[in-house]
């Protein structure tokens, strides 16, 4: 799992067998430290509740196709949790 920030959503008129009804957003991987890390994304919102700025962690590859109601669809990234806190302790 990594962390991430929304930024935006996507819009598809059209979408695979099995991805009907699921939104996709446009997420920014980020570092422990909560600054970016690598490119944006596109995710799929496995938990229907993230929005703009709202943080959040996600899952990649075979996981991110399990994640959602209709396993194994073609998905490389999924939203599986909002982040209500972060804490890294002293000295990390």
């Amino acid at each position: 799992m990594q962390l991430a920030r929304v930024l935006g959503s996507v819009v598809a008129s059209e979408k695979a067998e099995g991805l009907e009804g699921v939104r996709f957003l446009v997420i920014q991987p980020l570092d422990k430290r909560q600054e970016p890390s690598g490119g944006t994304v596109v995710a799929a919102d496995a938990v229907s509740t993230a929005g703009p700025g709202v943080l959040l962690f996600f899952v990649s590859s075979r996981e991110a196709a399990e994640a959602l109601p209709e396993r194994f669809v073609p998905v490389d990234h999924a939203i599986v949790g909002i982040v209500d806190d972060v804490s890294l302790g002293v000295g990390r």
